[in-house]
């Protein structure tokens, strides 16, 4: 595996690594996290009402970190993980409109999502005070969601766990219940 930045190489590189060091290992591979709309990437957006992002109609499997964070546990708790590779992901792939509009839903807020060219969100950016580099790479991490790359499902949640992901849905009722968002 290849990519420009290295990014790529880098996590073979780590993989590689743990498998080759003689202990007992297990590697999970995290897709997008469903906390990025509550407190991650895209929350400071979504509190305020309009998430203005270049993914156009693309979508994401996301995953909640707790179901993340539930895998780590029972790898380190529990026989029979050493040597495993978990993929995690939500269940489905839900695009960003989908997304806000059960944030809107769970919240009952007016929340929209605004898909805009790349190069206006590189130019919101700057005007926010990015360096065009910064607001550049920013716009680079959107673009797995535009093109399509991150709609994949994959079991590593179920065969971890012996049950499936969280949903988006339930993902944002729970975080809406704990004050995540502002009603």
């Amino acid at each position: 595996m290849r990519d420009s930045g290295g990014v790529l190489d880098g996590i073979v590189d780590s993989e590689a690594a743990v498998r080759e060091s003689g202990l007992e290992w297990t590697i999970t591979r995290p897709g997008w996290f469903a906390q990025n709309f509550s407190e991650g990437f895209f929350a400071d957006a979504v509190r305020a009402g309009e998430l203005r992002l270049p993914a156009g109609r693309g979508a994401a499997s996301y995953v909640d970190a707790e179901d993340i964070a539930a895998v780590v546990v029972a790898a380190l708790t529990e026989d029979g993980h050493a040597g495993r590779v978990y993929e995690l992901s939500g269940p489905r792939a839900v695009t960003l409109a989908e997304a806000v509009a059960t944030i809107s839903e769970v919240t009952g807020r007016d929340i929209r999502y605004v898909p805009i060219s790349v190069e206006d969100y590189v130019a919101e950016l700057v005007r926010q005070g990015l360096p065009p580099a910064d607001a550049e790479a920013f716009a680079d991490v959107i673009a797995p969601l535009r093109e399509g790359k991150d709609e994949h499902v994959s079991d590593g949640v179920q065969r971890a766990l012996g049950r499936p992901p969280r949903t988006f849905t339930e993902f944002a009722r729970t975080t809406a219940a704990a004050g995540g968002w502002p009603s």
